[in-house]
């Protein structure tokens, strides 16, 4: 079965990082964006394969929106 998961991607002077703010402690790393999708792919693949169809259901209930603001510091 396919769920559709969300996931953050930080990009810094050591590669990427990437995470699940539904899965907690669901993260990985990698040198590329190419290997952080695999990475991450395989990573929310194998988290969700311990949990039950309920789990996952309530794990994936959330629409978590991001967006950027402009902030004024004095």
């Amino acid at each position: 079965m396919n769920y559709k998961v969300n996931i953050v991607i930080e990009k810094d002077d050591f590669g990427y990082y990437a995470y699940s703010p539904e899965l907690e402690g669901c993260q990985t790393q990698g040198d590329t964006f190419e290997e952080i999708m695999a990475n991450i792919k395989e990573a929310i693949s194998l988290y969700l394969g311990t949990l039950s169809e309920e789990e996952i259901k309530a794990s994936l209930s959330k629409e978590i929106l991001t967006t950027s603001i402009e902030v004024a510091v004095a």
